[in-house]
């Protein structure tokens, strides 16, 4: 028997697909309305290959390339970093670290500790016991002895001679002004007084009432009495300006001899007492403290300039120059 032949495929139709049942009461799908724009079939064809032959190559090989640093980032370049910073980096960080940083962090405090503890404290100790405290004591003593010896008796000095004025000048010149000024009024203002009264103003009154037609001639002889009595107070105002001249003189000359005296005390104080003091400052000067000051620049110069020219050729220049070296080897320094 021969099989029936099967069942040829059916070409496919033009003809559109079945739609699903439409309810009936359900509104009729209205058409979208084509723009009359619209481009036509060949032009959205040449379109489509031209997007098919350039922007479809260019996005493939985008992604493509995406998809290899992605690949190379996840399986190569973060393993080989995760290996490098910790089988490369973290051992050379903990040998930088032990090996450079903590020995040349211990050895500048060694030496730090050396320097203060050979050098700054004894320097300390030698400026305090030979310079500050021979200064100090120095001070105090020259202090002590222009405080007695020169500012005790000033003082002293000024309180005699204070009262030296007081008693031979000031006191004699308030007496003289009284007993001058008692004189003057005693011998002169009430005798003048008196004598005008009596032997002027009344005569005058009295000529006055009595020769009233002869005022001419009354004028007159009260200006001859009136000159005469000006004459003698003139008199008698010499009389004591002379005399106040020469108690003036006398005044002024014991003034000049006191202001002599005060003087020569004040040099004979300075010779006995400030100048041997300003002597013997200068030569304890020159022969204690420039010869100690001398002694440690010396004692400096012979210590600890020639350790701290060693320290710095032998230990610190050679550690600068390998730290240089290594940093640069590294890398981190050009």
């Amino acid at each position: 028997m021969i099989d029936p032949a099967p069942p040829r495929p059916q070409a496919p139709s033009d003809a559109p697909a079945p739609r699903p049942p439409v309810p009936s009461d359900a509104p009729a799908p209205s058409r979208p309305s084509v723009p009359s724009d619209a481009p036509a079939p060949l032009v959205a064809a040449v379109a489509r290959g031209i997007a098919l032959v350039v922007v479809l190559p260019v996005r493939l090989a985008w992604e493509l390339v995406a998809a290899t640093g992605a690949a190379l980032q996840r399986w190569l370049l973060a393993p080989v970093g995760r290996f490098v910073d910790r089988w490369l980096l973290r051992p050379l960080r903990w040998l930088l670290h032990h090996v450079f940083w903590l020995p040349l962090v211990w050895l500048g405090r060694g030496l730090a500790w050396v320097a203060r503890t050979l050098i700054w404290q004894p320097l300390v100790w030698l400026f305090r016991n030979l310079v500050w405290v021979p200064l100090v004591w120095l001070g105090r003593g020259l202090a002590w002895l222009a405080r007695i010896l020169v500012w005790v008796p000033l003082v002293w000095l000024g309180r005699g001679l204070a009262w030296l004025a007081r008693i031979v000048v000031w006191v004699p010149l308030v007496w003289l002004g009284r007993g001058l000024g008692w004189l003057a009024r005693t011998v002169v203002w009430l005798p003048l007084a008196w004598l005008a009264y009596h032997l002027v103003w009344l005569p005058a009154a009295w000529l006055a009432r009595r020769l009233a037609p002869l005022g001419g001639l009354l004028l007159v002889g009260l200006t001859a009495a009136g000159r005469w009595l000006l004459g003698g107070a003139a008199a008698v105002v010499r009389v004591l300006l002379r005399a106040a001249t020469a108690v003036g003189r006398v005044l002024l000359g014991a003034l000049r001899w006191a202001w002599w005296a005060a003087g020569r005390l004040l040099w004979w104080g300075y010779v006995v007492t400030l100048r041997p003091v300003v002597r013997g400052a200068g030569w304890l000067w020159r022969h204690t403290v420039v010869p100690v000051g001398r002694a440690l620049a010396a004692a400096w110069r012979a210590t600890v300039t020639p350790a701290a020219r060693w320290l710095r050729h032998t230990v610190l220049d050679p550690i600068r120059l390998t730290t240089r070296e290594v940093l640069t080897a590294l890398g981190l320094r050009r």
